[in-house]
């Protein structure tokens, strides 16, 4: 990108940045892109554990064994987050930490280091948001058919009661499953993320029992502690035809992408034109009588973790070889179908930046579905920063990004979306999943060979808008 960080007014004159004052600031990460510690205190392993050790799955072979060892370091990046004025940290829970195995009881070691965490960010005044599921199933259930078979969303229910009964009399705001799309889809469809397996049908019953371990452990939790706000975070994407012949690749894409979700969570209902898209790769024998009302369990929030726009097109019909080539097994049912661009600036992840994308997908969600509190639990983008030789880190790019997303924010709340709070990914630099520690997404700089935190230009810039919006004490 050529944007430069002067082409952003000045946080207390910019009128694009007038947020409630109750408004939500907060950052986010995940459990195995940080903690390390893989096999510390009964730690078992995750799918990740195993994925990371399969030979040209990973950038450069590299691991989450060490990530950001915030595992160890914790306290001083609970103090860096209060150096930064967030009022909210959104972290996860690492599954095989708890039960190693899947089953049983939890495990205390695992409880403790998370019971540690949760003290120190109340002990700053930073609200904890609690992600029981980002990602890293215990290899033990994976072994046993992983989130294809049914008694995996049991086995989640579980586990979120036993965190629940540890925790919940300190953490208010709970997330049942971080973007269950990629977990499906990533993980069972394409292959590129943990455990790797490439069945379309496999990765639609995950995505079904993904959604019923959900229900299930929103039941599970509200059962123990009615009072706590209980919610999920899919990740969402305005989807566009890239011409007018293009309607019903735009319209599988959504449907896949988002309406699988939104509908049976928010309407108890999977769309009709989805699962007609799906008929040649499953019937949806695995959706069982009730599954629907447990999904559709109430919510007290919804978490939308949005990055880009999607633009589609038909398949090609002019090569048949080209199309063959260009199949995306994600998509199961709409495999075909093609992903363009728009010629806008792209992060380093090759994502377009398209914030009004965002004020479209939180305007849909509030207008087409039934009324509930809405949080943007991710928005972030990776950009190729580097720390300069006087030891800071310039990113003003990722301002930019920043400025123009929260702006959107802010129309989206002046066009009458119950929007409440905004999570920047990520906290920290981490591991990047398949793409390893080559991309970096943090407000903070990590550098890997000696753990050395460096608060970068965004993250200053974001203490100033947190600041601007606070309401200061007389």
């Amino acid at each position: 990108m050529n944007n430069n960080v002067r082409t952003v007014p000045h946080v207390s004159s910019d009128p694009e940045l007038r947020l409630p004052p109750d408004f939500v600031f907060g950052s986010a990460t995940s459990a195995y892109q940080v903690e390390g510690a893989s096999t510390e205190d009964g730690r078992g392993p995750s799918i990740w554990d195993t994925f990371c050790r399969t030979p040209d799955v990973v950038v450069g072979g590299q691991t989450g064994d060490t990530a950001c060892d915030h595992y160890h370091r914790y306290a001083g990046d609970v103090a860096l987050m209060a150096e930064v004025g967030l009022t909210a940290y959104r972290f996860s829970v690492s599954w095989p930490r708890i039960q190693p195995t899947g089953r049983g009881p939890a495990h205390q070691a695992g409880l403790d280091f998370y019971r540690r965490l949760v003290d120190e960010l109340l002990g700053y005044g930073i609200q904890p948001w609690l992600t029981l599921y980002h990602w890293d199933l215990p290899q033990p259930l994976e072994d046993a058919g992983g989130w294809p078979v049914r008694d995996t969303a049991g086995r989640f229910a579980e586990y979120a009661a036993l965190v629940h009964d540890a925790l919940g009399d300190r953490v208010t705001n709970w997330t049942t499953v971080n973007e269950p799309w990629c977990a499906a889809f990533l993980g069972y469809g394409s292959g590129v993320h943990a455990p790797g397996r490439r069945d379309g049908s496999a990765a639609v019953r995950a995505a079904h029992h993904l959604l019923l371990g959900h229900g299930l452990a929103v039941q599970a939790m509200r059962a123990a502690g009615p009072a706590n706000r209980l919610g999920i975070s899919p990740n969402l994407y305005a989807v566009s035809p890239y011409s007018e012949g293009d309607g019903d690749a735009a319209r599988r894409i959504d449907g896949l992408a988002n309406r699988f979700f939104l509908d049976p969570v928010l309407l108890g209902r999977y769309p009709a034109d989805v699962v007609e898209d799906l008929a040649g790769v499953t019937d949806m024998s695995h959706v069982h009588a009730g599954d629907l009302e447990q999904i559709a369990t109430p919510l007290d929030f919804l978490g939308v973790n949005y990055y880009s726009r999607y633009v589609v097109g038909q398949p090609s019909t002019e090569d048949s070889e080209a199309a063959d080539g260009e199949r995306h097994p994600e998509w199961p049912g709409s495999e075909r179908v093609r992903f363009l661009g728009r010629g806008r600036p792209r992060t380093a992840m090759d994502w377009e930046i398209d914030p009004p994308g965002l004020v479209e997908v939180l305007t849909r969600v509030a207008e087409g579905y039934p009324a509930v509190p809405i949080y943007v639990t991710e928005n972030g983008a990776a950009f190729d920063d580097a720390m300069a030789a006087d030891g800071t880190v310039d990113d003003p790019d990722r301002v930019v990004f920043l400025h123009a997303h929260l702006a959107a924010a802010g129309e989206a709340i002046a066009r009458g979306v119950p929007l409440r709070g905004y999570f920047v990914w990520s906290l920290l630099d981490n591991f990047e999943w398949s793409e390893g520690y080559s991309r970096r997404f943090g407000l903070i700089y990590v550098d890997y060979p000696t753990q050395r935190r460096i608060l970068k230009t965004s993250a200053r810039w974001y203490a100033e808008v947190i600041q601007a919006a606070t309401p200061q004490a007389e």
